[in-house]
């Protein structure tokens, strides 16, 4: 029996993080209700398909060649290194980092055939050299596959006599120590400040 247009559009839409099987339907029947809406979409989605691309410097998306962020020469000499688009999205936007951003794309996963050229990070390192950076920031998630990338690239940089620091973790406000895990335990004592 041939899938009917309403089931292919919702299976398509059930593709996206976060959306399942009954959201995916309700949104496939609102998109085919306003045509406009769809339309709009349809078109946005193709823009999207043809217009954007990795920037050549830091990796993060882009509909030029070099990102807006890159060109910004007022910014400062460091690059805060990020897994994803949505991550330097979220550090841009805390309005606290006024410097260059370069995304990885994932994590060092040896296993699933991720290496470092995968993830750029010779490019990172060249990156860094050329700027003269005079910090490498790892905001990289704190998993297993996060800290083992971290401490690659900071054999990397290190050996450039770059400096490299990693975002602070531990416990959050709140958090008993009771429930948690020793990850989070191990980097709660080692990032300790003084009261």
């Amino acid at each position: 029996m041939k899938e009917s247009v309403v089931d292919s559009l919702a299976l398509t839409l059930g593709k996206l993080p976060g959306i399942g099987k009954k959201t995916a339907l309700r949104l496939a029947f609102s998109l085919i209700d306003n045509r406009e809406l769809a339309s709009d979409l349809s078109a946005v989605l193709a823009d999207t398909v043809t217009g954007v691309r990795e920037c050549a410097l830091c990796r993060n998306l882009t509909s030029e060649e070099v990102c807006e962020t890159c060109l910004d020469v007022s910014r400062r000499n460091t690059i805060c290194v990020v897994h994803t688009p949505a991550d330097q999205r979220s550090m841009e936007d805390t309005g606290l980092y006024r410097g260059y951003y370069f995304v990885l794309h994932g994590s060092l996963a040896p296993l699933d055939g991720t290496g470092p050229s995968d993830l750029g990070i010779p490019q990172l390192v060249e990156r860094a050299t050329v700027i003269n950076a005079s910090e490498v920031i790892l905001a990289l998630d704190s998993t297993t596959e996060g800290e083992a990338t971290c401490a690659y690239i900071a054999n990397q940089l290190e050996s450039k006599n770059i400096r490299v620091t990693q975002l602070a973790r531990g416990l959050p406000p709140g958090a008993l120590v009771e429930f948690a895990d020793s990850l989070t335990l191990s980097q709660a004592l080692k990032g300790r400040r003084g009261y």
